[in-house]
Formats: C-alpha cells, structure tokens, sequence
C-alpha cells in the first residue's frame, strides 16, 4: 500500500494513560504503533466516518471517528503538521477535517453531545472535556435532576496513571430543553435514559457471561476463578482480585505443551496490570489439556444475534483451553496466536531452554519467540537484529546441549541456554527460513551428523558466555533499530572471550600486562577489505541529513532511533533497492575476501537484514 506522510512521537489518549507511538497515513487507512510494539490501532478509510483538528495546550489533537462510534485522539501535531494532513485527507480521502475549540473559561454550564460512544461537555459552541461511554459502569439517578457516572475500576488503567477518573455528576434542571421529558420523566431521566442506551452499563456489577473455577495462574501467580463479562475480565484469587478490561487485551496465544498433561493460554495486555511494583504485561495461564468441559453463557439470544452474531454460541462443549480462547476471543475481539510449522525432535511446539536462571520452553512461532513460563518473553521477529549459536559452556557437556543468544536491534540481548544438541537442525532451518540473521555461520552450510558441529564456534572460554542482564521482566516493548550496525562490529568469539577476560580482570596465564599486550595487537588490518554494509546502513546514509534538516538541534543518538523507526515500518518492497545494495555489497567483500591473505570468516555475514513481518 503506497505511503503518504508518517508523524513520530505521536501519543493515543486513552484511560490506560498516553501511549507514544508513530502515525502513519496511506492511501487507504491510518495506522498508528505504540513506540517499541505492543497496542497498534488501524482504521480503514471507508470506515472513517469524521476527523477534527483541536488546539490543546503546547500542540494539536486529531480526533478520528469511525462509523461503528469509537472515536480515537492523536496527540502531538505541530502547526505545520495540520495544514499538511488536512490536504491529504481533502485531496486522498475525500474528508474535510472540522475544527474543534478548547473551552477553558472554566464555566460548568454548558451543553452535552451524544455521538457515537462519546460524551462530549460544551461550553459556548466549545469542548470543555469528553469521556468514553464505553467505561461507564453505572449511572444513578439522585434526586429529580441529578445524574452520577460511575466509572470502571480498571486495574490496567492504574499501571500507567497516578489518578484515574472515577465519578462525574451531571445537574439537568427541570427548565432544561435539550432532554425534553415530562412530569413522570424530567430531564435528567430522560438524560440517564439516553446513556444508558448507549454506554456499557450495568457492566461492572452483572453476573458473569461465563466463569471457570479454579483455574492455575502462573503469573500472576495463583489460584483464580476467571469470570468473563461483556467488557472485562476478572480475576478473583484468595489475595488478588484484577480486573482488566477487553480494551487492554492485544492478543492471545494457545501454546500446547508438548508431552505434558498441560497447555498455556497467555492473555498479552497493553497497558499490563500491577501488584505492587511488578507489571505483568503477560497473563499465563495453564489449564488441563484433556479436561472437558460445557458451558452455558448468560446472556440474552437478542443481544447475541445483534452484537455478537457469528462471534459467539449461547453453549459450549469441549476441551477447556479451546472453550476458553473461544469465548475469550469473541467477547474481546482479540486474535489468537497458535503453533506454526515447527517442530522440535520430540514432535513438539517448544524446545526445553532456561532464561535468567529459570528453566521453561521457547515456542518459535512464525512472528515471533515466545519463552514460558517464567519470565515469560515475548521477541518479535520484526525487534530481532540478529541471532547466535553457541556452544554451552558448561564444561563436559559441550557435546550434548547449546545455547541461542537473540539480540534486538535496541542493543539487548536473550540467551536461552541448556538446549538439547538435537534440537539444532529443527531451530536451524526455522530460523533461515524466517530470513532472521545468523551471526556466526559465516558461509557455511548445515550437514548431517556430527559435521554439523562446525557450525558453531569451537574455541570459547568458559568466562565468555554472553548473559542477560537487562534487568526486564519482558521483552515485549522494545524498540527497533539503531544507528549503527553492531553485527558488523561483532568480533569472533575466542577475541570477544579474551577482551572478556581481561576488563573482567581475569589474569591470563602470562599476567596482566601481556594480556593488555595482547589486546593492544588486535588492531584491524589497513589492507583488508572494507566489511560489507547492511540494506540498513545504505537506507541511514541516504536518509541522515534528511532526518536532521526535518528535525533541527535533534540529537545524534535520536536520529539513530528515527531511522531504525523507519526502517522497522517500511514494506518488503519499499527496503528492496537498500537490500539490493548490500548483495552486491556483500558479493564485493567475498571476492575481495578470497584474495586476502588473512581472512576472518566470522566476519563474512554482515548482510541479510531481516525483512521478517
């Protein structure tokens, strides 16, 4: 789909507090990501039903609502920025934005707007606030004029925002003639009558749609009966009780675990829920594989053939975690992740590796890796900058486990150890496959047997095994790209291992001093071919003084962060000239390299940016 103008440092308001992120326009939809993954948010062009320009305070809103009534602010436009997209909404989408004024006289009279799921309070022709119906979880009637919102308690809304809006009261005098009533019905009834035709009410003190009792939690860790309403989730344990709206699920993943009695269901949230100080982005939960299961919903055959035709049955039979994901999944909207193509030596979907100290399984599925069930690590393929087969480093059982080390393009690195040699060729071809960069393969190709071992790097210290030490519980928002290509950086690992050794100061067998020697003499050839360049270092030099002529003063380590943003979003096709630069790039460096009396084969795969989706 052709591009039109993108806008960083875009936030999406909402009750889970401003998420910044990147907007971007094509000819055909608007599309907005949450800066490091995570929340994304798509609206196609015949589904926009109107789009408004406001001045708030230091730069300007872009509302956008569609014709189903949900209604979407992008904060962060500068002046220029609304004369631009106002053309091409006019020119492309056939859309003349409206301007919308701020009120801030500070009036409490004022007039209220119904559209759509909002509710918008107008002072003189301009908008003092607006709130969504859609987290109205009660309305009271107090007194004859009277009318209390109240609010759903989210926990996900908490994780991000000190306070959280809880309660509004609504004063509708008997004179008032917007909401017409009579002497049985005032105003103020009509009113409440109106939001609660239009909110979720009701929502937050209703029985259940369905519940499952006793359902094993893994984090957040416990015993909990999960009741599915119409718009949230509930968790109720015997110290915890979390209740998350469906707004706030991103995805959900159905993860068999591979000859256990056992199988994962992980509700992925953004923004995550909180006890205490720890978030939890991922909610795993683990439930019986052959447990079957019936289940009656309570809810009215008017309303499930309105707003849940073909999404959802009046009963279920079946086993739980598919009875579950299926409800789940039609009440939340969210899609479901399942195994792919790969399976490990034991015909399974995982391979059994540790993280941090804590053993679990590594699912690699076709967009991503997903490790469970502690810390459970989500990686997208489209984060990742390259990966890394090593031999384990546990002494006399190099021969029969290695580790995989996952490096992102935000420089942070996952190494998953204690992987069963056997699991090798499997990874290996999933991994190629996926077009994810091998780093230390060089050009050699995979053989059966033993012969397969030359793939991995044989001389390495003991001391010289990469750890992770980010200190994150999850991977799941990480940012893309970079500046500089650390993989053309990368040195082999006997030197990374003796470079180790000696900032470590571990003395090496001739002393310190010989060992700095022998540090000081690793210096690079000035004969030696220059190193191939990545499709992404191409794609920088040409975009860099771009970059900073649209954004001027901006700071050197910023501008590595907007490309690697660009890049992450541009299409197969839109990398395909940079990609085609650095093939004959690479072909360049391997004539060059043959004739070079001293060649280093590690350093030969310096290529192959992923293009992986």
């Amino acid at each position: 789909m052709t591009d039109g103008p993108s806008f960083n440092n875009i936030s999406l308001g909402g009750r889970g507090g401003t998420n910044p992120g990147q907007l971007k326009i094509y000819l055909g939809k608007i599309s907005w990501k949450k800066l490091g993954g995570g929340k994304a948010v798509e609206v196609d062009k015949v589904d926009i039903a109107g789009v408004t320009w406001m001045k708030v305070p230091r730069t300007n809103q872009l509302g956008v609502r569609t014709k189903d009534g949900l209604y979407y602010k992008f904060t962060g436009f500068r002046d220029q920025d609304v004369a631009t997209l106002t053309n091409f909404f006019q020119s492309n989408f056939g859309i003349s934005p409206e301007e919308k004024q701020l009120s801030v006289s500070g009036r409490n009279w004022g007039e209220v707007d119904l559209n759509g799921n909002m509710l918008t309070f107008m002072v003189g022709q301009k908008q003092a606030f607006e709130v969504s119906l859609a987290d109205v979880s009660q309305t009271q009637l107090q007194g004859k004029n009277d009318v209390i919102l109240e609010f759903h308690v989210d926990d996900t809304t908490g994780a991000n925002e000190k306070d959280s809006l809880m309660e509004i009261s609504f004063h509708i005098p008997n004179s008032n003639t917007q909401f017409v009533g009579d002497e049985n019905h005032p105003p103020a009834q009509v009113f409440r009558d109106k939001i609660m035709s239009m909110a979720d009410v009701g929502a937050g003190g209703e029985e259940a749609v369905v519940t499952f009792e006793g359902i094993a939690i893994l984090t957040p860790r416990g015993r909990y009966s999960v009741e599915l309403h119409l718009s949230f989730l509930r968790l109720q344990g015997q110290a915890n009780d979390f209740k998350i709206q469906y707004s706030s699920v991103v995805r959900l993943f159905l993860l068999p675990k591979s000859n256990q009695p056992h199988t994962f269901v992980v509700v992925t949230l953004d923004p995550p829920i909180r006890k205490g100080q720890t978030l939890y982005p991922h909610i795993v939960l683990q439930f019986e594989t052959d447990y079957v299961v019936q289940s009656e919903l309570l809810m009215s055959e008017e309303l499930l053939n309105t707003k849940y035709k073909d999404k959802l049955e009046l009963s279920y039979k079946g086993l739980i975690h598919e009875v579950f994901t299926t409800i789940l999944r039609g009440l939340s909207g969210a899609k479901i992740t399942k195994p792919g193509k790969f399976r490990s030596a034991q015909d399974g979907y995982a391979v059994k590796s540790s993280l941090k100290a804590e053993d679990g399984v590594l699912y690699p599925l076709e967009k991503s890796f997903f490790f469970l069930p502690k810390p459970p690590t989500l990686i997208l393929h489209e984060e990742i900058d390259y990966v890394e087969f090593e031999r384990h480093a546990a002494g006399g059982s190099n021969m029969h486990y290695f580790d995989l080390l996952i490096r992102l393009k935000t420089e942070q690195e996952h190494l998953f150890r204690n992987i069963q040699r056997n699991e090798y060729h499997n990874l290996f071809d999933f991994i190629s496959g996926k077009g994810l960069k091998i780093m230390n393969l060089g050009d050699m190709k995979t053989t059966d047997g033993v012969a397969a071992d030359s793939d991995f790097v044989a001389d390495k210290d003991d001391g010289g095994s990469p750890t992770d030490d980010s200190g994150e519980e999850d991977s799941d928002a990480s940012e893309s790209g970079g500046e500089k290509e650390k993989p053309a950086k990368k040195e082999s690992k006997k030197e990374s291992s003796s470079v180790k050794a000696s900032t470590s100061k571990k003395k090496s067998r001739d002393g310190d001093e010989d060992g700095k020697k022998k540090k000081q003499k690793k210096k690079k050839d000035p004969n030696a071919p220059k190193r191939a360049m990545s499709g992404f270092i191409f794609f920088s030099q040409m975009e860099r003084e771009n970059i900073k002529k649209s954004n001027p003063g901006i700071a050197f380590t910023d501008v590595g962060r907007v490309l690697g943003e660009r890049w992450k979003k541009m299409s197969v096709e839109e990398r395909e000239p940079y990609e085609s630069k650095a093939r004959a790039d690479k072909k360049r460096y391997k004539d060059e390299i043959s004739g070079y009396k001293n060649p280093k084969p590690m350093d030969i795969d310096s290529g192959n940016e992923s293009d992986s989706a």
